[in-house]
């Protein structure tokens, strides 16, 4: 897909996830014991063919940096194209030529974001543009929907989940669908049955783009890509839906994160997200494979690479490089990179970030709807 050039929006900071985003934006976070959640999209826009992706941030976005890199790791570092971060503070001048803040966020939506870096979209030399969500977990069959697109004859493709009354969400946006698969209604935090919610995905022309995004700096200071664009707009667009049936979600709160985690552990939601037809790719990490002592009790767990186990688990997302020791009783906790959990410790209902240690004979218990979350590099 040589023609179709992809933006990531990877500025999402939701404070409902307090502990998890107190060093990184929920673009950044660690999730399926190995990835970030950005890997996904990304990987997506890269198994569809395409070479050029931006990456608009925002705050927050160290963790992210690091992450990323080149882009090696998605084949993206390249000569010509390929991986391109785009930072607040590249762009000193909107496209009115007004002088932003570099003391203030320069952005408040999408459509003001993609107006803060219009140097860039102007050096675009594909037609068309896929613009996407950085905080969205899900496996797209992005070729396919670009084809649809085309064969559609549509302004703008807008990918909707088909779980229609599933997760309705004040903050998130709907639409309601006509005949043949055209949006009639974009709704904003509608407690509605019958419509299907955006996962943030579209698919324009650049022209298309950048005549909407001119428009809008006009005449109306736009600032929000679903509400000035889609919303206000779309009884004079042509808006298509792609409705997709399989896994997708966004993280938008500690227990959200808890409860999206576990769900990788039933084996259709595992082959839905990893479809090896389209595989998500990471940072690379070289470790050995996971030692399992004898006296180690491993049941219906997700476990990564370079770990070494020696207590008992049950329930449980292991990411890379965490070291259980002899006597500790794990049970429905997610342990991220590098953590050490030491003897004879007793979890449930936890989530540790990176580099936390639980100390020897610790006794801790959360709950399913209100799981404990302990801060990056913690002592307990």
């Amino acid at each position: 897909m040589n023609d179709m050039h992809g933006i990531l929006f990877a500025y999402s900071s939701n404070f409902r996830l307090k502990e998890l985003t107190e060093h990184r934006t929920a673009s950044s976070l660690p999730f399926g014991a190995r990835y970030r959640v950005i890997d996904f999209m990304l990987s997506n826009m890269v198994n569809a063919g395409i070479t050029d992706v931006g990456v608009i941030m925002r705050e927050n976005y160290q963790s992210l940096l690091d992450h990323l890199g080149s882009g090696r790791d998605w084949d993206l570092s390249r000569k010509r194209g390929g991986l391109r971060i785009l930072p607040p503070f590249a762009y000193a001048l909107t496209t009115d030529n007004k002088r932003v803040s570099r003391d203030a966020s320069p952005y408040r939506g999408k459509l003001e974001a993609l107006q803060a870096v219009g140097a860039y979209l102007d050096h675009i030399k594909q037609e068309y543009i896929v613009l996407a969500d950085g905080d969205l977990i899900v496996n797209l069959p992005l070729e396919e929907i670009f084809e649809q697109h085309l064969a559609s004859g549509a302004d703008i493709t807008c990918v909707c989940s088909s779980k229609r009354g599933d997760g309705l969400d004040a903050e998130a946006s709907y639409a309601r669908l006509g005949t043949r698969g055209r949006i009639t209604e974009v709704l904003i935090g509608a407690m509605e049955e019958g419509i299907f919610p955006l996962l943030g995905v579209y698919i324009l022309s650049k022209k298309k783009l950048t005549d909407l995004m001119a428009e809008n700096s006009q005449h109306h200071n736009g600032v929000h890509f679903t509400r000035d664009i889609l919303q206000r707009m779309q009884p004079h667009l042509r808006l298509m839906s792609y409705v997709y049936d399989g896994f997708s979600t966004r993280l938008r709160s500690v227990s959200d994160y808890f409860e999206q985690s576990m769900n990788l552990l039933k084996p259709g939601v595992r082959s839905d997200l990893f479809y090896r037809g389209r595989p998500i790719k990471t940072k690379v990490r070289d470790d050995a494979s996971t030692y399992y002592a004898p006296e180690s009790r491993v049941k219906h767990c997700v476990v990564a690479d370079g770990c070494v186990i020696r207590g008992s688990l049950e329930n449980c997302v292991v990411f890379r490089g965490v070291r259980i020791d002899e006597g500790a009783v794990l049970k429905n906790c997610i342990f991220m990179q590098d953590t050490r959990i030491e003897k004879s410790v007793e979890l449930s209902y936890a989530i540790t970030d990176k580099e936390v240690c639980i100390r020897e004979g610790r006794s801790l218990k959360g709950h399913e709807v209100h799981p404990i979350a302990f801060s990056k590099g913690s002592v307990v």
